[in-house]
């Protein structure tokens, strides 16, 4: 019995290690570093969390479905440019739309409905990312492309779109009715705190009380005996891909909000930091395993990561070879975990 519990023990230390240093070097900061421990620095680290817990929870549904999508960074700053062109104001100098071919199309219908309403915006947004989203599912669903193919595919696809539609010209200059999503408070806390989580408390209900999260498991686990089962594989990963878009596209409104700006490289890299958060917080990277917990988790130690590291006075770019170890111990520990149940 003694072995029992001394090896749960050690299993516990060697599977949450990370996370356990994690807990020591915030506490460190804390003690040896001014202004790390305080209500505003907590607040900062929630906003910049709120963004990423919403692409972690899209990109989760893929790693759970063993997959992945490296189209996430690119369709946040498509996202967040589609937004930021229609939502600039009207006696801004330099309107998206006053330059050609904006300007003549239509007879210049696109300056004189924008700005449009944020929300209708919002919307808009994560329809379309949506539709690409769809398009990637279709591949890596009918046609069996590997998802990391697909979505490399979609994520250059999208950044020549960018690239055509802005020009690869930097956006700014937008409403009030839009920024405020990220300086404006209820009860205390950002519009972006509450957007995450109300995204957060979705996703909860999408994969625990409906078919398509009990149809999502069972692909993760083991996609040839689900589809045996009657589970609709194709059609799932289809919506599983398309959420996830729709999720980013909402990370690049709320992204172009908190900046005040947006460009085609707004987001670059986010899919990185996302799929890491979700193996370090407990999405299995194998699949058929994770909780939105785990996402929260996994955001939450990645941020508590780079913001310690900057008061410790880290080199800023010494701090991506930090994240980059940290991703590695995580994959690890969840491959560890894999081979040590099989």
């Amino acid at each position: 019995m003694e072995k029992t519990q001394k090896q749960k023990l050690t299993d516990f230390l060697i599977n949450n290690g990370v996370i356990i240093v994690m807990f020591i070097l915030v506490i460190y900061t804390g003690l040896t570093t001014k202004n790390f421990l305080t209500a505003d620095n907590g607040m900062n680290l929630l906003a910049n969390m709120s963004y990423r817990l919403v692409i972690a929870l899209g990109i989760a549904g893929c790693v759970i479905t063993a997959g992945c999508d490296l189209s996430a960074g690119r369709m946040i700053g498509f996202g967040a440019c589609l937004a930021g062109t229609l939502l600039q104001k009207a006696d801004y100098s330099g309107r998206f739309f006053q330059s050609e071919p904006w300007a003549s199309m239509g007879n210049g219908i696109l300056l004189k409905i924008s700005p449009m309403n944020p929300f209708v915006v919002l919307f808009l947004v994560m329809l379309i990312c949506a539709l690409f989203g769809t398009i990637t599912g279709w591949f890596i669903a009918y046609l069996s492309v590997p998802p990391f193919i697909a979505t490399l595919a979609m994520m250059e696809i999208i950044y020549g779109l960018g690239l055509l539609y802005t020009n690869a010209t930097p956006l700014g200059g937008y409403i009030e009715s839009y920024t405020i999503f990220s300086t404006g408070k209820f009860l205390g806390l950002s519009y972006l705190i509450w957007i995450a989580l109300l995204m957060a408390a979705l996703t909860w209900f999408i994969f625990n009380m409906t078919r398509h999260g009990k149809y999502m498991y069972a692909i993760g686990g083991n996609p040839q005996a689900a589809e045996v089962a009657g589970v609709p594989v194709n059609l799932t990963l289809v919506l599983i891909y398309a959420k996830a878009a729709a999720f980013y596209g909402m990370a690049g409104y709320m992204l172009g909000a908190k900046a005040g700006g947006a460009s085609v490289n707004t987001g670059l890299g986010y899919e990185m930091e996302a799929i890491a958060a979700c193996a370090l917080g407990g999405v299995s990277v194998t699949g058929g395993r994770g909780k939105v917990s785990s996402a929260f988790i996994g955001v939450a130690v990645l941020e508590l990561l780079k913001t310690a590291l900057q008061y410790l006075g880290v080199n800023a770019n010494a701090q991506y070879i930090a994240i980059g170890i940290v991703i590695f111990i995580a994959a690890s520990l969840d491959i560890r975990k894999y081979l040590t149940k099989k």
